[in-house]
C-alpha cells in the first residue's frame, strides 16, 4: 500500500498497486441530541477520554447503516439512558471541523420522561437550567456553542438551524464562524 494520486483524482490517497483499490479516508460524523425538559438541558459527564470528567451533550460516532437522527437518538440512549422524542425541524447545529476531519450534528429533542441514568461512557447525567450549567467544565467548544445558542433561542422560542466552520488560529485558539443560518418565518 502506498500513497499516490489516482487517475482522475486530485488528492493523495492510499492505493493498492496490485489490485488498484483506493482506500478513501473521509471525515467522521459525530451525532447527538440537545435533550430538554422544560427550561433544562440534559448533560453527561464524560467517563472516557478525551475530556474525561467534563460535561457534554450525549453524542458519538455515527454507525454505518444508520441515519444521522437515528444515530443521535441511539447515542442519547447509550450515554444518558434517556428516551427522547423529536419534532420536525429538529436539526439544530452543524459544525465542520476540517482540522480533525469531523462533522458534528446536534438535534433538538424532548425527554420522553425523567427516567435517565449514566451509560458506560458517562460518570453522571443531570438536568441543568442555564444558570446551573457548569460552563467552565464543558468538554468541547461545539457543545458550549450549541448550549449558548439554545438558551438565547429559548427566550424567543425560535430555533433556527446554524452551521459553523471551526478552525484553530496561529495561537491554537479556536475560531467558530457562522456560515449558515436558517430563518423561521
Amino acid at each position: 500500500m502506498l500513497q499516490r494520486i489516482p487517475e482522475g483524482d486530485e488528492k493523495l490517497r492510499y492505493c493498492c498497486d496490485s489490485c488498484d483499490v483506493i482506500f478513501y479516508q473521509n471525515p467522521k460524523n459525530i451525532v447527538g441530541t440537545l435533550p430538554t425538559f422544560e427550561d433544562k438541558v440534559l448533560l453527561c459527564k464524560r467517563a472516557i477520554e478525551p475530556r474525561r470528567g467534563k460535561w457534554t451533550l450525549p453524542a458519538g460516532f455515527m454507525e454505518n447503516g444508520e441515519t444521522t437522527l437515528a444515530g443521535a437518538i441511539r447515542e442519547t440512549a447509550e450515554e444518558a439512558g434517556a428516551r427522547v422524542k423529536v419534532q420536525q425541524n429538529n436539526l439544530y447545529t452543524l459544525f465542520n471541523l476540517p482540522y480533525i476531519n469531523q462533522v458534528y450534528l446536534f438535534f433538538r429533542a424532548e425527554l420522553e420522561d425523567l427516567d435517565f441514568e449514566p451509560g458506560i461512557e458517562s460518570l453522571e447525567v443531570g438536568l441543568f437550567s442555564e444558570a446551573q450549567i457548569p460552563w467552565n467544565e464543558i468538554a468541547f467548544p461545539v457543545v458550549r456553542s450549541t448550549l449558548e445558542h439554545y438558551f438565547l433561542d429559548l427566550a424567543n422560542s425560535v430555533f433556527p438551524v446554524r452551521m459553523f466552520d471551526v478552525h484553530y488560529d496561529g495561537n491554537r485558539q479556536i475560531n467558530t464562524n457562522l456560515v449558515s443560518h436558517s430563518h423561521d418565518d
